[in-house]
């Protein structure tokens, strides 16, 4: 286990990628435990058989593996990692589409693609109408500076070029669609453990999210409602699942609610306790934290005793430490089915991952 002392947190709150997250990011001394890259296993399933890699270097003797790099670069190599899976994307996307093309412009005795995409499309889109354009100008009204009538010829090409692309990637849509196109290319994924005990939903079910999370950070409560929404429209085939990721250096009452909710957890009320700290981030102090306590008609001195203890302190730290292993880089932080996500994304975002998993769930079970 990482001490203190070894683990050096910078941390600011910032909006990465578009994805509004508390952000951390760490540096880890070489006792940090392997987490593993794979299948989602809960947090107390028995160990896998170590599996033995090829040296990379030996020390008087004794091998430095694989197994013992990993933990020391999985935070670096994750967004790598995802940066190739995307370049492949791009690429696989561009030459399916140009298949496609081809052998439309072969079925239809047209000479090539640009002169297939010229007759069913280009020629199909008229000009821009006065209303379009209208709209058009309103929408970039500040970076014209001049009436509409002064610009109107201007745009006019511009937005007709607009509507040509939209159509362009809506045809090439539809020929995926009639030739049933299967990309099989699949994001990295990532093992990341979690624990049964702190499941909302089925605990089998197809999709599993584990959400690394900080109660005092605005994001994490941000995304709550989004959450709950997801986990509504699909009850049996997803679930999520709950890891302590407090930012303590700039949320310093982070930690306080992370063992709170672990203690409520020991008198059954871990998820509802949960979303009183969400509802309520103003008041993490430990007043506030007694008062959820009895909103929730808990044994107080039980709880109060839990909490001076603090009992949970090493396995909150644990989740932290993991979350990093595993390329968590800020708060909020996810792994559907092992697939990141992070930050406070938005309900489609969700919706567009959860379906990709269902998709592959169907002709092949989750490992």
């Amino acid at each position: 286990m990482l001490s203190r002392k070894n683990l050096q947190i910078s941390l600011l709150c910032a909006t990465l990628f578009r994805a509004p997250i508390c952000f951390a990011q760490s540096t880890k001394d070489n006792k940090s435990k392997k987490i593993a890259v794979g299948a989602v296993q809960p947090t107390n399933a028995s160990p896998a058989p170590a599996k033995s890699t090829p040296p990379l270097a030996t020390i008087d003797g004794q091998a430095i593996t694989e197994d013992d790099l990993a933990p020391l670069v999985a935070g670096q190599l994750r967004p790598l990692r995802e940066q190739e899976y995307q370049i492949k994307k791009k690429a696989l996307d561009n030459l399916i589409n140009q298949k496609l093309l081809e052998g439309e412009a072969k079925k239809k005795g047209v000479a090539n693609t640009d002169k297939l995409l010229e007759q069913e499309v280009d020629s199909k889109i008229g000009e821009p109408t006065d209303a379009e354009l209208n709209a058009y100008y309103l929408a970039q009204k500040g970076q014209f500076n001049r009436s509409f009538n002064e610009v109107k010829a201007q745009i006019a090409p511009s937005l007709k070029q607009a509507k040509i692309q939209q159509a362009r990637q809506e045809y090439t849509s539809h020929l995926r669609e009639e030739n049933k196109v299967a990309v099989l290319l699949s994001p990295p994924r990532v093992e990341v453990g979690y624990d049964p005990a702190r499941v909302r939903g089925n605990p089998k079910a197809k999709v599993m999210i584990v959400e690394f999370s900080d109660f005092q950070c605005p994001y994490c409560g941000g995304v709550q409602p989004t959450l709950k929404s997801v986990l509504a429209k699909h009850p049996d085939t997803v679930a999520l699942a709950f890891r302590d990721m407090p930012i303590t250096q700039i949320h310093p009452l982070a930690q306080g609610a992370a063992e709170a909710a672990r203690c409520a957890g020991e008198q059954g009320k871990f998820w509802e306790y949960h979303d009183l700290l969400y509802a309520n981030q103003g008041a993490l102090d430990r007043p506030g934290l007694m008062d959820k306590a009895r909103t929730l008609k808990l044994d107080e001195k039980q709880f109060e005793a839990c909490l001076s203890s603090e009992k949970y302190k090493a396995q909150i730290q644990q989740d932290s430490q993991d979350g990093m292993r595993a390329g968590v880089t800020g708060t909020p932080g996810f792994f559907i089915n092992g697939i990141f996500m992070s930050g406070n994304q938005p309900e489609s975002a969700f919706e567009t991952a959860i379906q990709e998993q269902l998709t592959a769930s169907s002709s092949s079970p989750r490992p």
